[in-house]
């Protein structure tokens, strides 16, 4: 890219954070109208898509044009972790009648695990 944003783009956002860019957003907007955007959970159930990166980028933009209208747009993480697709992707690994899917406490913890190795990819 011409613009060279791969070596740029850290660059900013490492500037932002040295001035605590987005705490002085939040003190400056304090108290004005709220405006919240409940971002979803991380994609635990299954690999990452395009979709996931463009919905991301869509909410993204949202809470940063509100915080420029003057709104008090705090950034609201959400964690659901889609409990059925993890369950039914453990199911189909393991085997629907295995041992770890009958034993309540090693499919729960297989869950976690598959969950948790779907949020490390993101």
């Amino acid at each position: 890219m011409k613009a060279g944003l791969p070596i740029k783009e850290p660059e900013i956002l490492a500037f932002w954070n040295s001035i605590n860019l987005y705490q002085k957003i939040r003190e400056q907007n304090a108290g004005k109208e709220k405006f919240i955007l409940h971002d979803g959970p991380p994609y635990a159930n299954g690999d990452i898509h395009l979709g996931h990166a463009v919905n991301k980028t869509l909410k993204d933009i949202t809470i940063k044009f509100q915080s420029l209208l003057g709104k008090d747009a705090p950034y609201v993480p959400g964690w659901d972790c889609h409990g059925l697709p993890i369950e039914l992707n453990v199911e189909k690994k393991h085997g629907k009648g295995s041992d770890l899917v009958r034993n309540k406490n090693l499919f729960i913890k297989a869950c976690r695990e598959y969950a948790q190795s779907q949020v490390d990819k993101q």
